[in-house]
């Protein structure tokens, strides 16, 4: 089955869109959770979205290895966010990247349930100043671009608004 791909900047509403969105299904719901709890302020934001959900989601816990746990996901809708916080602990754990990808892609195609992804646009700022920023920053771009050709449907999300920029809403 194919996915949804929910892009935007920080805290501009993407993780209540993609819920929103995968709320349309039948529950209960999957949230894979890639965030890792490395500080109080990181602390306070899983708390934030954990209160958000009631007891029709089940979290799993992915922070590397998000094709494990889009299997273990089985049948039931599922959301993934964030993208960019995988995407982060790769590359700080020294993972390689395109193998991850490709095999994020494999995991998708093989899902049967519906699935929503939420990533950051990270490209829409000043070019960083520091090369790991922005080989983050091309990495990051690059993932977004290649879900993006293969999503059933794009939304940008800003202030809370969402834009469709390909597929259905």
């Amino acid at each position: 089955m194919s996915f949804i791909l929910v892009l935007g900047g920080a805290r501009s509403g993407k993780s209540r869109h993609a819920e929103a969105l995968t709320a349309r299904h039948p529950a209960p719901w999957a949230y894979l959770a890639t965030a890792e709890a490395w500080d109080d302020e990181m602390r306070a934001r899983i708390a934030e979205h954990r209160a958000r959900r009631d007891a029709r989601w089940e979290t799993l816990d992915a922070p590397l290895d998000l094709p494990a746990a889009l299997a273990a996901a089985g049948s039931r809708p599922a959301l993934v966010d964030c993208l960019t916080l995988w995407l982060t602990n790769l590359m700080l754990g020294g993972h390689d990247i395109p193998a991850a990808t490709v095999a994020l892609q494999a995991a998708l195609d093989a899902r049967a349930a519906p699935t929503v992804l939420v990533a950051n646009e990270v490209g829409l700022g000043i070019v960083p100043e520091n090369a790991l920023a922005r080989r983050f920053r091309d990495a990051a771009g690059r993932l977004n671009q290649d879900l993006a050709a293969r999503a059933a449907s794009v939304h940008f999300i800003a202030a809370g608004l969402p834009l469709v920029l390909k597929g259905e809403p």
